[in-house]
């Protein structure tokens, strides 16, 4: 039987949780919800573990991918004693998984095919408890419907030009430029961010962490 918040244990000293990611939009969520963190980014060649599994789908892709990162990064010494979480984004569009299109060509492109339409955009997490010389870990999926305004070709252009969808999953933001062409969300507004608040709650509660806990240490410090 899985513990509820309220039913969890007295909690010892709070382990330190290091984020996986060296994304800003995350590292922002987290400050604005009370969790100190570090940030230490994997090496993770996230073409690789994409080509290891050529069947998986837009949301198992994305948590395929918070794993690696999360594992990857709890192997490391500065890891020791630490929750270490992963997240990772896809966009679903058409049926199909968008990462990041890096190139002006390719973001235009999909943004002219987004227009006025829908996707889902799914983020993984996935944590691993680093804690007592033993790993152990566990994760969880958050996703979001995403619908799009009607864009014209000059907006499309003036939004690429920015340069802010380049490094996007989906090529869109909600909580930066993009947002001025979102209609519409269905489900959490963070994980289109790239971070469920939510979903970390759930995932700290299965290591015996509550989640309010962070919010004392941060007052401490």
């Amino acid at each position: 039987m899985t513990s509820t918040p309220s039913s969890l244990p007295p909690s010892g000293p709070l382990a330190p949780l290091i984020l996986a990611s060296k994304s800003p939009a995350r590292t922002k969520i987290l400050t604005e919800a009370g969790i100190p963190h570090r940030i230490l980014v994997s090496a993770v060649d996230e073409d690789a573990v994409v080509e290891q599994h050529p069947d998986a789908g837009p949301a198992e892709t994305a948590l395929l991918l918070a794993r690696a990162k999360a594992e990857a990064v709890a192997s490391l010494p500065e890891a020791d004693g630490a929750l270490v979480l992963g997240c990772d984004s896809v966009f679903e569009f058409g049926g199909e998984a968008l990462g990041k299109p890096y190139t002006p060509e390719v973001a235009a492109e999909r943004l002219r095919a987004m227009s006025g339409r829908a996707g889902i955009l799914h983020t993984g997490h996935w944590l691993v408890d680093c804690r007592d010389g033993v790993l152990s870990s566990s994760g969880e999926l958050a996703s979001a419907g995403v619908e799009f305004t009607e864009m014209s070709d000059g907006e499309i252009a003036a939004y690429v030009a920015t340069g802010e969808p380049l490094h996007c999953a989906g090529s869109f933001t909600i909580d930066g430029l993009g947002g001025a062409f979102l209609a519409r969300v269905d489900g959490d507004p963070h994980t289109v961010v790239g971070l469920s608040v939510s979903t970390l709650r759930t995932l700290l509660t299965r290591t015996g962490v509550r989640f309010t806990d962070f919010w004392a240490a941060a007052v401490v410090r």
